[in-house]
């Protein structure tokens, strides 16, 4: 009897059970510290990002400069934490542009079918078979370098996977009994597109985002690194890679710094995306 009672005594009750730690939590975790850091910029920084001491240039971390200093002596922490607000910018107009055009071609062609989804899906396989990065720099030489224009050459290559999963999804819900309701009760046309399949093809759309945040912002990093995104002085982490890469060998600490960055923020959103489909697929969750 004794033994018994012991045994039930270390079985821990059922509804204390331990938090589980997922993706989505950590991944979340880490975007919001990512979004803080930009917003609380001007508090977080312990120096101006731009103010040149060429005194101090080129030293190590230490108490005074955490990260260290770059080759025109600006404390690499003041410019890395100030460099998360161009990335996070540029990811969210990439966001705003593609998801919108990429969801209305997708569940247009997925619902009118014929020669329409014929038509629109060459143009999504062209658009897809374009290397990002290649016509990303092709059309920023073009227009010139800056944020917009950087933003809207990756969004010209980044549309296309959210135009596929959006007509797979529609051709999915064509012929459901769910669709067939609403025809019954006299809704048709952009009404029946935009107001009873768009918001079911939203969670695909929403986790398809979140994965692919992380490539964009090495994209974005690319096209900074070879000087066709945010232009000097403004601090932008594919820039400040670049500058570090020319004494990367003796002054290590210049580049890495914000390439640290790069690692942390393209991290932070793969994590998400990764939770938010095991949380909104039952298909993928363990």
């Amino acid at each position: 009897m004794t033994q018994n009672l012991t045994e039930l005594e270390s079985v821990p009750p059922r509804g204390r059970q331990r938090p589980r730690v997922t993706s989505l939590a950590i991944g979340g975790t880490l975007v919001a510290v990512l979004v803080l850091a930009a917003l609380l910029a001007p508090l977080l920084a312990p120096f101006d990002p731009n103010a040149q001491l060429m005194t101090a240039r080129l030293l190590p971390p230490s108490s005074a400069h955490w990260l260290g200093t770059d080759g025109f002596g600006r404390d690499l922490l003041s410019r890395v934490i100030y460099g998360a607000r161009p990335t996070l910018l540029l990811v969210a107009l990439i966001l705003v542009l593609t998801i919108p055009v990429g969801m209305l071609i997708g569940i247009c062609a997925g619902y009118l079918g014929g020669w329409t989804e014929r038509v629109l899906m060459r143009i999504t396989d062209i658009f897809l078979s374009l290397p990002n990065l290649v016509i990303a720099l092709a059309l920023v030489a073009m227009l010139g370098p800056g944020l917009m224009n950087g933003a809207l050459a990756l969004a010209l290559t980044s549309w296309p996977p959210f135009a596929r999963q959006a007509r797979a999804e529609t051709l999915a819900l064509r012929r459901s009994d769910y669709l067939a309701a609403a025809r019954m009760q006299g809704i048709n046309g952009l009404r029946l597109m935009f107001g009873h399949i768009l918001p079911l093809c939203m969670p695909g759309a929403v986790v398809r985002a979140a994965l692919s945040l992380g490539g964009i912002i090495l994209s974005a990093a690319g096209l900074g690194f070879l000087g066709m995104g945010v232009q000097p002085p403004t601090a932008e982490w594919g820039s400040m890679v670049a500058e570090g890469s020319k004494v990367i060998f003796d002054q290590w600490w210049v580049a890495a710094a914000p390439g640290g960055a790069i690692l942390f923020a393209s991290l932070a959103f793969n994590l998400t995306g990764d939770g938010l489909r095991d949380r909104l697929d039952t298909r993928h969750a363990n």
